[in-house]
Formats: structure tokens, C-alpha cells, sequence
């Protein structure tokens, strides 16, 4: 089963998700190729806080004069979960798979997307772990106040993904203190950079990321 790889730098939440779209029906056109699954898209958003269709407003946390101030935008979406941060300096993937070819369950899908980031994670010394009852990745989940490494929310239409993940490599961590993450209002967020000390190099990362993927998957990049 083959999955095409495609990175379009940096784009505004909204072009992203437009381009989700067409590859979609794009997708749907090519259900006959038994071959071709579907594609892998890398996209780093400027400063955007996204809420999830089921999520609270209230877990923004700053006017939209602030916003502009920082130099965000707040955007609603379709995707799971609550809300979030994406920015410069984080690794944003878009999987767009046809689960049916790939004979995935929705809850299998998540997991494996966990499974991803928690072997990239291992490469560079760094333990990431599940918290029961709350998708993502997370570091010291056995401690008071574990540390969210790793977000993770999707929408499926017509058995076919959308949105990801965003794991936070070299972001500026600050943007987080203006929302409750996901919802939470006792969690810290981290970074591979915050761990480590040092930033790193993120098309290494993406690199590790595609490996992972592939073994998981059990699919070929193309």
C-alpha cells in the first residue's frame, strides 16, 4: 500500500485545512487503486489557536485584542478534541488515509498515531507514554503534573482521515499559557527543544517521523 508524502512549508490554518479537503476527494476519485492509500501532509501554521467541535470557548483565554497583539488568530474547526496551539517551530501532520484500505479502526488509528510519536520521542532519549482517557502524548504520566508533549485530533469522513498531530519540537512554549490545553486547566505543556535544552534540527525529526510511519503502517512512501 503506497502513501504520498507531501510538505507545503508554511501555511495559514485555513489553506491547510482547504488542501486537506481536496486531497480527500482526490482520495474518494482513486478508491478503485487498491495500491494507493492515500497521503501524508507536513504544513507548519503561523501562530493559530484552533477549537475542536466539541470544544469550550472559555478555554481561550485572551480577547481577540491580545490575540492580535501576540500575533494569533483563533479558528473553529471540525476536528476533535478541545483546543490547541499550532506555530513556528512545531511539526504538524495531516495524514489523509483511506482507513478502509488500510483495514484500521478508528481507535487503532489514534493509537498508532501515539505509537508514531512515542518511537520518535525514544530517538532522542525521551519517554512518552499514554494518559487513559486522554489522546496524545504525554511525559511523566506517573507524576502530580505530567507534561503534554504531543497533541492529536482528527476527523473521519467517508472511512477517510483528516487533521493529526502537532508535537511541539522547537515552539514558543508561552503560547500555551494563553489557553487551558485541550481543556485542561492543571496540565504543563513541553517540548522536544524544553527537554533536551537545545533546539533540534526539525527536518531530522520529520525524517524520524516518516520511518516510524512506515513501519506502524506497514505502507510505502512515495
Amino acid at each position: 500500500m503506497k502513501i504520498q508524502i507531501i510538505d507545503i512549508g508554511t501555511k495559514s490554518f485555513e489553506d491547510a485545512y482547504q488542501y486537506q479537503l481536496e486531497k480527500v476527494d482526490k482520495l474518494v476519485d482513486k478508491r478503485n487503486d487498491q495500491e494507493f492509500a492515500g497521503y501524508f501532509i507536513y504544513v507548519e501554521h503561523p501562530h493559530v489557536y484552533t477549537l475542536g467541535k466539541h470544544g469550550k470557548t472559555d478555554n481561550l483565554l485572551i480577547s481577540e485584542q491580545l490575540l492580535s497583539k501576540i500575533n494569533a488568530s483563533f479558528v473553529r474547526t471540525d476536528r476533535g478534541g478541545d483546543i490547541t496551539y499550532h506555530g513556528p517551530g512545531q511539526i504538524v501532520g495531516y495524514p489523509i488515509l483511506d482507513l478502509m484500505k488500510l483495514q484500521i479502526s478508528p481507535k487503532n488509528y489514534v493509537f498508532n498515531l501515539e505509537e508514531l510519536i512515542i518511537r520518535v520521542l525514544a530517538k532522542y532519549g525521551i519517554k512518552g507514554d499514554r494518559i487513559n482517557g486522554s489522546i496524545g502524548v504525554w511525559l511523566d504520566v506517573d507524576k502530580p503534573q505530567p507534561r503534554k508533549i504531543c497533541s492529536i485530533g482528527i476527523r473521519i469522513t467517508r472511512n477517510i482521515t483528516m487533521h493529526g498531530f502537532a508535537l511541539n519540537v522547537n515552539n514558543d512554549l508561552k503560547y500555551f499559557s494563553y489557553i487551558n490545553p485541550c481543556g485542561f486547566t492543571n496540565i504543563a505543556v513541553t517540548s522536544i527543544a524544553n527537554e533536551l535544552a537545545h533546539s533540534v534540527d526539525l527536518e531530522e525529526v520529520k525524517k524520524e517521523i516518516l520511518i516510524n510511519f512506515q513501519k506502524i503502517f506497514a505502507i510505502q512512501l512515495i
